[in-house]
């Protein structure tokens, strides 16, 4: 059996179908070495990008994987539905992380993205601009609420989960992901035209 823990996927195809899912799941179990690492494959970015929307560090996000693919081999052999393992993923990775969370788990700075390298960048007007605003920006996103920078990074994340699995992830109805994320662009348009961020700017 595989380790499947801190290895991170950089590329996955569109997701299997249920079918094919459900019958990686029942091989893995039986021993298949081959489809377990497939299954961390499938599903290795999303339990990192959970992990990575809950804002935890690189060190306790990987605790989060390991713990969820833990979890996984101990359980595969007793989900009612293994074609639905992504969803059982997301659900346990998200306990993983609110765990984490509640033992005062490091979380990332607010500078863990590109911006923070905004000296780096080259001193001329247009890159000053576009420094600018993308600071304003990552200010007005760090603004919204915990629940819709989550949600909005998993939205962006790449590959992007599947509704069911951003519903487990976040403990949030499907039918209500399009209209919570519609709301928090919206929150998030606000929040960055309150910093002189225009609709055109954005738009760049």
């Amino acid at each position: 059996m595989p380790n499947p823990t801190l290895r991170r996927t950089r590329h996955r195809r569109a997701g299997r179908p249920p079918s094919e899912v459900a019958s990686l799941v029942k091989r893995a179990v039986a021993g298949d070495e081959r489809a377990w690492h497939d299954v961390v494959d499938e599903f290795g970015n999303l339990v990192w990008s959970i992990a990575r929307s809950h804002r935890l560090c690189d060190a306790d996000a990987a605790e989060v994987a390991q713990t969820t693919w833990t979890h996984l081999v101990e359980h595969a052999g007793r989900l009612n539905d293994p074609a639905r393992v992504g969803a059982w993923l997301a659900t346990t990775a998200r306990r993983e992380c609110l765990r984490v969370l509640n033992h005062g788990a490091r979380l990332v700075p607010s500078g863990d993205v590109a911006h923070d390298q905004i000296a780096d960048a080259p001193e001329h007007g247009a890159a000053l601009i576009a420094e600018e605003r993308d600071a304003a920006l990552w200010q007005a996103f760090e603004a919204l609420r915990p629940r819709d920078r989550a949600l909005l990074r998993m939205l962006v994340a790449d590959p992007r989960p599947s509704y069911e699995e951003i519903g487990a992830a976040l403990d949030m109805p499907i039918g209500s992901i399009g209209p919570t994320s519609a709301r928090a662009l919206k929150r998030l348009r606000h929040e960055a035209e309150s910093l002189g961020v225009t609709a055109d700017a954005l738009a760049d």
